[in-house]
């Protein structure tokens, strides 16, 4: 949810300022705002706050897994505006991995997960995550489907 809300809620101040890297491209680009950044936090927040009943460490791991979601995916972008890759551009793997992997890096802190347990989120997470791409697609929420 960390990932999706950002989408939805997002839009308003970029924030990168609208600057370039030393590069000459944009450092994160006008899509990755400010407004995204905090309603992903806040939306891993709710919901391991919502799924407290389920582990001790829920709330804490819901906001670390947040920020994490986010901050990989802003890697993300920052790597994609480095290849010349233009906002909303595909980049296999990585659109559909970088989120998970912050989320997994920083929730850790608190709440470890099984090799087993990491390897099933990486190799469950790109279809579902191509999936919820297109169905926003349909939506209208997204202009592209990946």
């Amino acid at each position: 949810m960390a990932n999706a809300a950002p989408l939805i809620f997002g839009r308003g101040t970029p924030i990168d300022g609208g600057r370039n890297f030393a590069d000459g491209r944009p450092i994160l680009g006008s899509h990755k705002t400010f407004r995204g950044l905090f309603a992903g936090i806040f939306a891993g927040t709710i919901f391991g706050i919502a799924e407290y009943p389920f582990g001790t460490q829920m709330p804490i791991a819901g906001f670390l897994m947040g920020v994490g979601a986010v901050l990989g995916d802003l890697l993300g972008a920052f790597l994609k505006r480095r290849l010349g890759i233009k906002p909303g551009g595909p980049l296999l793997i990585i659109d559909q991995l970088d989120f998970v992997f912050g989320a997994l890096v920083f929730s850790s802190l608190v709440f470890p997960l099984s090799w087993g347990s990491v390897l099933l989120i990486v190799f469950v997470t790109p279809p579902i995550h191509l999936g919820t791409n297109y169905g926003a697609y349909l939506l209208g929420l997204k202009k592209t489907y990946w």
